[in-house]
């Protein structure tokens, strides 16, 4: 059935939109923004696409009512407070007793180079934060970096992530740039001109006195979204070309195609550009937004990982958990010739007795 949010938003209904929420969201297992729940709701048969902006108000009314969790969608980490300290909840001894604990197994949190003798040195981006949250688990299985860009990625984040290239590259790696983004016409010239913004980077100079990365040899590949996937896995078209920030690049008028209208009501300025008729003759004044990836999780994950193995091959988890043995085999020997693990384990013993007789 149809979500009806032409009602009132009164308390009765909200909670009974948070009830339909709360049931998906015991299903999908990972937390999606509000617009991503907009997604969800369409897959659900609960709202129509029509609806989307509905959706974003009606959860944040449930948050600020405190229906949902205040944390109940998936936010921009890029605005989390640093420098919190929260008073640790372990008395001292405890404290220790997890870190000489830690000493007997720390061969699983110690990280090697993972790339050391690969081929290949991958990092991500995406166009929204959802995917990041959806392709995360893949892309630490792989140890590959990903970062969300938010359209046309700051000149800082570029930055950084040009530096790892170069010094891949420095080390005789050949070097992926692999984006998901959105299906509409500035989504699909962002990934053409990701080499562009690079490049504009390449005289830059940091504090350390490192310089800028030159992307000639920079294998960009966009995946995810094109017309094939969508339609194959009858994702949601949306019936408009609004970006959040540049208007409507063309808009529909008894079903004819016309320039659209920026934030302000100006004509949009790129309508009669070749890449903007070029996608309106193949696609109309529709788009897909990358978020509808995450009604189709494993299938999405999936893909993701395809892209990856492309370059990678399918025994490369089977690498890295090699280089994790070397890790432990290394560990475990020193310990063993020291007489480490006999000590630590004695000292394990001392602090449990000492705490036992606390209690006592």
């Amino acid at each position: 059935m149809e979500y009806d949010l032409t009602k009132k938003a009164t308390e009765e209904n909200l909670r009974k939109f948070a009830v339909e929420i709360k049931k998906i969201s015991r299903q999908i297992g990972f937390k999606v923004s509000a617009r991503g729940w907009a997604y969800q709701l369409e897959t659900a048969n609960l709202i129509t696409k029509a609806d989307f902006d509905k959706v974003e108000n009606l959860m944040n009314k449930c948050r600020k009512k405190g229906i949902l969790p205040i944390d109940f969608t998936e936010e921009d980490v890029g605005r989390a407070f640093e420098g919190v300290e929260v008073p640790t909840e372990q008395t001292p001894v405890q404290y220790m007793k997890e870190y000489v604990q830690a000493s007997l197994d720390c061969e699983e949190w110690y990280t090697p180079d993972w790339w050391d003798g690969e081929e290949y040195y991958i990092q991500m981006i995406v166009e929204k934060v959802d995917l990041k949250t959806l392709f995360r688990p893949v892309c630490q299985k792989f140890h590959i970096p990903i970062a969300t860009s938010k359209g046309w990625s700051s000149m800082h984040q570029r930055a950084i992530y040009s530096r790892r290239f170069k010094e891949a590259e420095q080390k005789g790696l050949k070097c992926v740039l692999l984006y998901c983004g959105d299906h509409d016409p500035d989504g699909l010239r962002i990934s053409d001109f990701l080499r562009k913004n690079i490049r504009d980077l390449m005289f830059i100079e940091w504090a350390d006195g490192e310089t800028g990365y030159n992307p000639e040899d920079l294998i960009i590949k966009r995946f995810g979204l094109d017309y094939d996937f969508i339609e194959e896995n009858k994702l949601t078209w949306i019936d408009n070309l609004i970006t959040g920030s540049k208007g409507a690049i063309a808009e529909l008028q008894n079903g004819k195609i016309v320039q659209g209208r920026t934030k302000s009501g100006k004509l949009h300025p790129n309508f009669n550009l070749p890449y903007a008729q070029e996608y309106l003759s193949k696609y109309g004044v529709r788009k897909c937004e990358a978020n509808a990836l995450i009604v189709i999780p494993k299938k999405s994950r999936e893909f993701v990982r395809q892209a990856i193995v492309n370059y990678v091959g399918e025994e490369a988890e089977d690498r890295f958990e090699e280089k994790r043995q070397e890790i432990r085999d290394i560990l475990d020997e020193f310990r063993e010739k020291t007489g480490l693990n006999e000590a630590l384990q004695k000292a394990l013993d001392m602090i449990n007795k000492e705490q036992e007789e606390g209690e006592e």
